[in-house]
């Protein structure tokens, strides 16, 4: 039997069989505005409900900024990180400012992959975490694509290896037909990709699984929404893009 993490984003569990096998490393990528950070957001909010403490590392966005969005769909994470089974890791900052002060799990180069591993590795002893997203893992690689494909299997050794079930957010044009950065595919267990078309004349959101080691999977693509309440997938529905 494989062991599975239930998402709890109405409808992809659906999809990959009744949710991630355990410890797998999965590549969410997609283009500007598709909503991965909402995804891996909603993946985390959904696991401190059912007990399952986790962290979210942020490469692109301000950590008071992290918890405002959350907040907009009622997932307010304050409380848990007082309780010490969640964390949000800076690694935007680099410890500038005021406000950058008061963070517990600081990441001061970001472009220093041993560095954020040590800085996770802590944060996940920590609070225990068993669900971690990072967002996203494309700017550890901007400048220097060549290195993609052993960043992301350094962070996949730690990830796995620590017993989480992670998220890592990769950003690609709107136009790439690829999951961002080279040979990133080969290193991840999963490959979620979102994106964002226009059909008719409307913007239209849709998922797809491109692969899921250790579980079947839909090999379809699924339209889905971004509703207050976070994403909802629709599995019985199929979406076809020219």
């Amino acid at each position: 039997m494989v062991e599975r993490v239930k998402t709890g984003i109405p409808g992809f569990d659906e999809i990959v069989g009744g949710g991630i096998p355990k410890r797998n490393v999965v590549l969410l990528s997609g283009g500007p505005g598709t909503g991965k950070t909402i995804f891996g957001s909603q993946y985390l909010w959904n696991g401190l409900q059912i007990g399952e403490p986790g962290i979210y590392v942020s490469l692109e966005e301000h950590p008071v900024q992290i918890r405002i969005n959350m907040r907009q769909f009622g997932w307010d994470i304050r409380p848990y990180e007082q309780q010490g089974i969640f964390a949000v890791v800076d690694a935007f900052t680099s410890g500038i400012g005021e406000a950058a002060k008061r963070e517990k799990y600081v990441v001061k180069d970001p472009t220093d992959i041993g560095e954020l591993v040590d800085v996770l590795r802590q944060a996940i002893r920590d609070t225990g975490a068993s669900r971690v997203v990072i967002d996203s893992v494309s700017t550890l690689y901007l400048t220097k694509p060549s290195v993609a494909r052993g960043i992301v299997l350094q962070l996949k050794k730690v990830l796995s290896g620590m017993g989480t079930t992670a998220i890592l957010v990769s950003q690609v044009s709107v136009t790439e037909r690829g999951f961002g950065g080279p040979g990133v595919e080969h290193a991840a267990d999963g490959i979620v990709r979102l994106d964002l078309d226009e059909i008719n004349g409307e913007l239209v959101r849709s998922i797809i699984v491109w692969k899921m080691r250790g579980t079947k999977h839909s090999m379809k693509r699924h339209p889905f929404d971004i509703t207050d309440n976070g994403i909802v997938i629709y599995p019985d529905k199929v979406i076809k893009i020219s």
